[in-house]
């Protein structure tokens, strides 16, 4: 029996000879199915996210392993979280089946080889300590299925991210997150629904992830660098709204921290000097309340 993903859609059967807007509405359709899919598999999404920050908080780093559309997908969320939560551009990595120049032009036949799944691997010098997500859509990739069975040798811990249930990827890792989402709108299409899951679970595995580690207060970019005017302006409010300061006070501070939102928040939560703020930033992982502590305990 074919894949799920790999089925024909009879709901979309006639989509070549539907109008624009009809067709525009037949993938719009297939579209609000992908969130109740995953609505179906939070428990193991959180049970991944528990242990990745178990991982991460042991000096491990996570790893996002894939080809095509699923490759894609995990380079461009470990991607965005160093800016968007200011950690180390080592701590979530995305690999890709060809290489990066895969992400902007296809190498599909990059999938079939097993043993370059965990080469890759190798490559970036995963240990025990680390975390590897394989992203396959059919849940058959060689290149996938090869790279999370050499982290499960390793002693990583392993998950992936598939929407065909019990396919061979679900049976290579600690624990699969499989949102069945169904045929696709075009037969075997998986860019469109699979893909759009894949990247709905990834956005909430990192996201979840960086809350967790106190990367965010309340639902504040506590962390986000300041790298673009829009980010710059972001820092300022959410330093104005984290510290009570006004607008003329707040841009002198993080002006003093060097742009840096990290820093300032300390100086204005503990009343400290930038040097002291740095230092005690490093000392907790740049987590800002966890450094606000740690001050205000060597001042009591």
């Amino acid at each position: 029996m074919l894949p799920v993903t790999e089925q024909e859609n009879h709901k979309t059967a006639a989509i070549d000879q539907a109008s624009t807007l009809e067709a525009v509405r037949l993938i719009n359709d297939e579209d609000k199915t992908v969130a109740l899919a995953i609505e179906r598999v939070l428990p193991e999404i959180a049970a991944v996210i528990d242990r990745v920050v178990e991982r991460l908080q042991d000096g491990g780093r996570l790893f996002y392993v894939g080809t095509g559309t699923s490759g894609r997908l995990g380079v461009l969320d470990a991607s965005e979280i160093p800016p968007t939560f200011g950690v180390s551009y080592d701590l979530v990595q995305g690999i890709i089946a060809g290489g990066y120049h895969a992400l902007y032009k296809a190498t599909e036949s990059s999938e079939d080889n097993r043993e370059a799944g965990r080469d890759d691997l190798k490559t970036r010098g995963v240990t025990a300590k680390d975390v590897v997500i394989g992203i396959a859509a059919s849940g058959r990739t060689p290149y996938t299925i090869g790279a999370v069975d050499f982290a499960r040798e390793l002693g990583c811990f392993t998950a992936c991210i598939t929407c065909v249930p019990d396919s061979a990827i679900t049976h290579a890792v600690d624990i699969a997150i499989v949102p069945v989402v169904g045929p696709e709108a075009l037969t075997g299409s998986t860019r469109m629904k699979a893909g759009t899951a894949q990247k709905l679970v990834l956005n909430t595995i990192s996201t979840v992830t960086m809350i967790r580690l106190g990367y965010v207060k309340g639902n504040r970019l506590t962390n986000v660098k300041s790298s673009n005017i829009k980010l710059k302006e972001r820092s300022l409010r959410i330093l104005i709204a984290e510290t009570g300061l006004d607008e003329l006070a707040g841009r002198s501070l993080i002006n003093e921290a060097g742009d840096d939102l990290r820093v300032a928040l300390v100086m204005a939560k503990s009343g400290c000097h930038v040097d002291d703020a740095r230092q005690a930033l490093d000392g907790s992982g740049f987590v800002v309340e966890a450094a606000v502590r740690s001050l205000k305990r060597t001042t009591s």
